[in-house]
């Protein structure tokens, strides 16, 4: 078989942005590391084969490897990650690709809303940062036809029913564990556990189903309160981080689904614990 007219520059971004070594790269293509090196540095050409399955290891569409430099990998909406004082690690290409598929998909929704005639998800953007979180959960509760203090039944019933009420006002909820259909390439929570796109429109929450029942129910209302913001992000859920953005939805999401009213009791004191 012909040797494949790539571009080897393409090679080592593509493998760096799958964050693979040469030695780890080279054992899942079963090559010599000097092979791969080699063709990295452009002192040898893989053949058309051995180029497909490149590109297959390193998650890149197989054409990206004949372009003449990398094309544009920013996200659109902010990292609003963090871990201690520090910004969070470089986003993988896991959740890039899970980002581009979601963005993808939310065109397509936004033509269609658009095409229904549905112009516009009345609850974006309706909060104001500088509103506390009993407030936002008052008006979330209103528009979503919950209770303060609802029948919640099991997590799992209880997640269900709250989905179907957050799409009945135009947002679209995603769910998965995984990069498209590709079960070996599994979500990590560790790096997030949601994130939210704040469009007029055509709003979206992605939730990561990695995580466990309890911990997707929690995301799912703080990525909500990332919609009623009319802020875009991507979540780690961490009660440490300290942007005030996300510590708010934090708030948000923990009065919404155990009122500090019903965790410490009413008739206690007679006075709501601060």
């Amino acid at each position: 078989m012909g040797q494949a007219l790539i571009n080897a520059e393409m090679l080592g971004w593509a493998r760096e942005r799958a964050g693979l070594s040469i030695a780890m790269l080279a054992e899942k293509l079963k090559q010599p590391e000097d092979k791969v090196a080699a063709w990295e540095a452009g002192e040898a050409r893989p053949t058309f084969r051995q180029a497909q399955q490149f590109a297959q290891q390193v998650h890149v569409p197989f054409g990206y490897l004949f372009l003449r430099e990398p094309p544009e990998d920013d996200l659109p909406i902010p990292d609003l990650r963090t871990v201690g004082d520090h910004a969070a690690r470089e986003i993988s290409v896991d959740l890039k690709d899970v980002m581009r598929d979601v963005l993808r998909r939310q065109i397509w929704y936004r033509d269609y809303q658009i095409a229904m005639d549905d112009s516009a998800a009345a609850v974006v953007g309706r909060a104001r940062s500088s509103m506390t979180a009993d407030a936002i959960v008052t008006d979330m509760r209103e528009w979503l036809e919950v209770p303060p203090h609802p029948e919640r039944g099991r997590w799992d019933d209880y997640f269900r029913e709250l989905v179907q009420r957050i799409e009945r006002l135009g947002i679209l909820v995603m769910r998965s564990g995984i990069v498209g259909n590709n079960t070996r390439r599994v979500l990590s929570v560790d790096e997030f556990r949601g994130f939210a796109i704040a469009d007029s429109v055509a709003p979206v929450i992605f939730i990561n189903t990695a995580d466990v029942p309890e911990a997707r129910l929690f995301t799912l209302v703080h990525e909500l309160a990332h919609i009623w913001l009319g802020e875009s992000g991507i979540s780690d859920g961490d009660p440490a981080n300290r942007r005030r953005t996300e510590k708010l939805c934090n708030a948000v999401a923990a009065e919404f689904l155990v009122p500090e009213e019903e965790f410490f009791g009413s008739s206690q004191t007679g006075v709501k614990a601060k």
